[in-house]
Parts: C-alpha cells; structure tokens; sequence
C-alpha cells in the first residue's frame, strides 16, 4: 500500500494559477471552439473581433487550480492513474484574465478492490477580489492500490430518462487534439508519451478525460444556457472509458428543465457517463 491515507480531511492553500485572455483563448481551441465554423464562437476564440465581447468557457474552471501544489498523494506509478470523475460548479463568468487561490482539501480514499479512489475538493477564489470563482470536485483512480480494507464508498442513483435524447450534439476531435489541449497546462505524458501509454495499456495515447470534458461542457452552454456562461451551474460526469484523438463525441442530453441528464458518446460507447448539468436561474 503506498497511498498516503492521513490526508483524509486535510486542508490545504495554495496560490493556483495566473491566466489571460491567451490562455482562455488557447483553452477554447483546446477543447475544439472553432474547428468546425471558425466564425461561430468568436467570444470564446478571440479578444479583439469587432463588436464581440469576449467569454471565457465555463470548464476552463478545471484549469484554474494549483499547478502541483499539496502534499504528496503517495508513491505509485504514474501510469496506474486515470482520471475518474470531475464536478464543477461555476459562480458566474469567469474573468478573461486574472489570478486563483486555491483552498483544497481530499475528501475521501475509497477501497475499490481492483484499485483505490482518492476524491479531492477545491474551491478557486479571485486572489485580488476573494470572489468564489468556482468549487471543483475531481476523483483519481489508481490501478492496483486497491485492496486495504477501507470503504468502498457509495455513488448517487443515476439512470437516463426512459425516451430519446432531447438533444444530439456531434463534434469531432482533431487527430492532434490533445497535443493541442495539453498547452492549456495538463503535461500529463499520458496523452502525448507513446512509451507511457504503452505502459499503461494503451496502444497509443489518448485524449485527457478533460479535454472530453470541455467538449462536452461546450455543447451544454450552447445548447442549453443559448452560449450565455452566466448560465452554466454545475456540471459533473464520470469517465467512463478513453477516448482516441480523431474520433467523434456524440453528446446526449435530456432536458428536465433547470437540471439535466447527458452522456457522451464514440459511437455507441459511452465514454462520459452519469452526467448531471444545473443551469442557472435568472
């Protein structure tokens, strides 16, 4: 067993991350904002184009935490680790420029058998204003840590709705799309390393489980909150099986109204899965 159990209910501070309205751009690209009309989502790809204002895209949010600040999580090999879960919850649009602090702590380190999963929670203040930017909840399964005797933990009920999807937002991936992604700060070699994801079972590298993430938080602001940021909530999602750079996301989405359901989709296996989306009453 090498994980670190103490940090249970720790608390943590650190600086989190200095951004501009580049990085905001850079990170719209990343997660595919104007690869198929270059024109249609001005505000988020660009600073400058005439009477266009620009937004930030509400996900962005999961860049903003600190960039390996707290303490170690253990001793394991990094190619054991997947991304498994990620909440956020945004306090309104978030600035094209600015500086967070970040407020962390792990929530929980559950037995999983095959492996164990760490869930941690952020909150990401203004460090100039100490406005709540947003609360961030990100899980971390590590393959073979399991085993320990701890709880295994419990999962909140979630099925589809019994009828079509309300919805069917379809954006392909560029081959390079993680290449690309990777700039807005997730170095993960996973994603780009040949080498690492051989030996973590893959036969080439795959897409960041955020940058499925942020495709998918595009197609929930412009489908359900009109392209408005200040209408995007909450979004959480399981991933639920790795996605290849250049193929296609297919989001699925049933609208309940102020709260609604989605998975993500490469054909017909789902790669996001128990997705819940808030908007925001206005």
């Amino acid at each position: 067993m090498s994980l670190n159990l103490d940090l249970v209910g720790q608390t943590w501070e650190s600086e989190g991350r200095a951004w501009t309205s580049t990085d905001a751009i850079l990170y719209a690209l990343g997660v595919g904002a104007g690869a198929q009309d270059p024109l249609a989502e001005l505000s988020f790809t660009t600073e400058n184009s005439h009477g266009v204002i620009q937004q930030v895209l509400p996900t962005f949010a999961v860049m903003l935490g600190g960039t390996g600040a707290g303490p170690k999580l253990g001793d394991f090999d990094l190619a054991q680790l997947l991304h498994a879960e990620q909440t956020i919850s945004v306090r309104g649009p978030i600035p094209t420029h600015g500086r967070s602090r970040t407020s962390a702590r792990v929530t929980g380190i559950y037995d999983k058998g095959s492996g164990a999963l760490i869930v941690m929670e952020s909150s990401l203040f203004d460090a100039d204003t100490g406005r709540l930017i947003a609360e961030v909840g990100t899980g971390v399964f590590i393959r073979g840590e399991g085993g320990f005797g701890g709880e295994r933990g419990t999962s909140a009920p979630w099925a589809a709705p019994d009828r079509p999807a309300d919805h069917v937002v379809v954006y392909p991936t560029r081959p390079d799309q993680a290449l690309l992604y990777r700039l807005s700060g997730d170095r993960n070699p996973l994603h780009s390393d040949p080498w690492l994801a051989g030996r973590a079972g893959f036969e080439r590298p795959i897409l960041h489980g955020l940058c499925s993430y942020g495709f998918t938080g595009r197609a929930l602001l412009h489908t359900l909150c009109g392209s408005d940021p200040a209408g995007f909530g909450m979004m959480s999602a399981r991933f639920a099986a790795p996605v290849l750079p250049g193929q296609e996301l297919a989001v699925h989405i049933w609208d309940d109204g102020e709260t609604s359901r989605f998975v993500t989709k490469v054909g017909e296996t789902v790669v996001l899965d128990r997705g819940r989306f808030a908007r925001v009453s206005r």
